[in-house]
């Protein structure tokens, strides 16, 4: 009997929402960022959803262009150990780079985080963009890791840690009373890694969790990006916005994924969504007119100028159009900018749509209306196969994520594209993901 193939989905948590200017909506929680009990609250909707994930990015450095919700907020693994004990079933997945930290600290960590949650942890692997201009300057270094160095280290860095979650078989652990034998010694395994950039002897000081290992989530954009993570993610975050973009990355990355041996159908790609939902189209558009007006000249303009380092935005304002400062046909480096840089040139938006598309907060008049026109745009992403389901990027927190579960999510179940009930318990079981072996376990002879 065949599985009906059933949509994932993850909702992004920050604060007060994805839009810069949440925080100055009336009913917001200005210092959500970190606040425990709003966070707990945010997951326990989400869960309440039947969400897969819950997901918390991360940055290593800020400056005075930053966010507003990222500017005060907690370290993603120290929050999803506590959101760890204010759930049960939901997955929770941190973000942590390759970069600036030892692969043995990081193994640790994670290994704790799934434990505690008892196998419900994800790792979003990232090697860090420099977008504050002063990361490095923050790890006692001068200068940023080159882009295809950071990747090229990367791997080695996964390969290490994976190594080390491996140090213990399943069953290593006897402790045997009678015989005084704690562990089995020849279940304990040093991984001895002599590498380019890590030398680490090992093993790590706890055994796999009940899941195994950790969901490996991945969201590079640019070539060296995808073919990293065409070998290891589990979990792909992309962001498009048109169905034909959409569908040509899903077509093309899980070719990649096929071509390094691995199974395309256990690797899953969830698309970036940012809907704003109202009882009706009207009402929709309204809330997206109310949080444009409360960005602010001097934020909007200064987070352009700081983005757009080479384009001279004096004189303009945010209802200046794009084309005017030629940024439809820049020559940037910018991943994000390559992926953004269609829309600006076939639409012209204003510069504060400009700024919306690029702090990740508004996804196209599509993802603007009722609920049921947000359920018709996903089933068809979907269905379509432009997507294995989609992470909710909420423009306000929390108001967003609860209309969604209250009225998107029980319109996606009724078509019987998502779950009613969770089904198992790790986020693995969740997902529909196998158990990783341990490389270090002797496989049975095949016959």
């Amino acid at each position: 009997m065949t599985i009906k193939r059933q949509m994932k989905l993850s909702a992004y948590l920050v604060g007060t929402g994805m839009h810069v200017a949440s925080w100055r909506l009336p009913q917001a929680q200005a210092h959500a960022s970190h606040d425990i009990d709003f966070y707990k609250q945010l997951v326990q909707t989400a869960e309440r959803g039947k969400f897969d994930i819950a997901f918390l990015a991360d940055s290593l450095a800020i400056n005075e262009q930053s966010h507003p919700n990222i500017l005060n907020r907690f370290e993603p693994i120290t929050l999803i150990s506590a959101l760890a004990g204010a759930s049960s079933k939901i997955g929770l997945v941190a973000t942590a780079s390759t970069s600036y930290i030892e692969p043995f600290n990081l193994a640790r960590l994670f290994m704790s985080a799934d434990h505690i949650s008892k196998g419900r942890v994800g790792w979003n692997i990232v090697t860090t963009r420099d977008l504050s201009g002063n990361t490095a300057r923050n790890f006692n270094a001068q200068e940023h890791l080159d882009h295809s160095f950071r990747y090229e280290r990367a791997e080695e860095f996964l390969d290490v840690v994976r190594g080390l979650w491996d140090s213990w078989e399943d069953e290593a652990f006897v402790q045997n009373k009678q015989s005084g034998e704690f562990f089995d010694r020849g279940k304990l395994h040093r991984l001895n890694h002599q590498g380019k950039f890590f030398s680490v002897e090992g093993p790590l000081n706890i055994g796999r969790s009940p899941q195994g290992h950790p969901v490996l989530v991945q969201a590079g954009t640019s070539d060296s990006g995808q073919n990293f993570s065409a070998k290891v993610g589990e979990v792909i975050f992309s962001i498009k916005y048109s169905l034909e973009d959409a569908q040509e990355f899903y077509r093309t990355y899980k070719s990649k994924v096929a071509s390094v041996g691995r199974n395309p159908d256990e690797v899953y790609i969830l698309q970036g969504i940012s809907p704003i939902i109202g009882r009706t189209d009207e009402e929709a558009h309204v809330k997206l007119k109310q949080l444009e007006s409360l960005i602010t000249e001097e934020t909007g303009i200064s987070f352009l100028a700081d983005y757009f380092k080479g384009v001279d935005f004096s004189g303009f304002t945010l209802d200046s159009r794009a084309k005017e400062l030629g940024l439809d046909k820049l020559e940037e480096t910018k991943s994000d900018y390559k992926k953004h840089q269609p829309v600006i040139a076939r639409e012209n938006p204003k510069l504060r749509e400009v700024y919306s598309l690029l702090t990740g907060s508004f996804s196209g008049d599509h993802l603007v209306g009722t609920p049921a026109k947000i359920a018709d745009t996903l089933e068809r992403w979907f269905t379509e196969r432009a997507a294995d389901g989609f992470m909710l990027m909420s423009p306000i927190l929390p108001d967003g994520l609860e209309d969604f579960v209250n009225e998107v999510v029980p319109l996606l179940q009724e078509r019987g594209l998502f779950r009613r009930e969770y089904e198992g318990n790790t986020l693995r079981d969740h997902i529909g993901l196998p158990l990783p072996s341990n490389r270090f376990t002797v496989q049975p002879q095949q016959i």
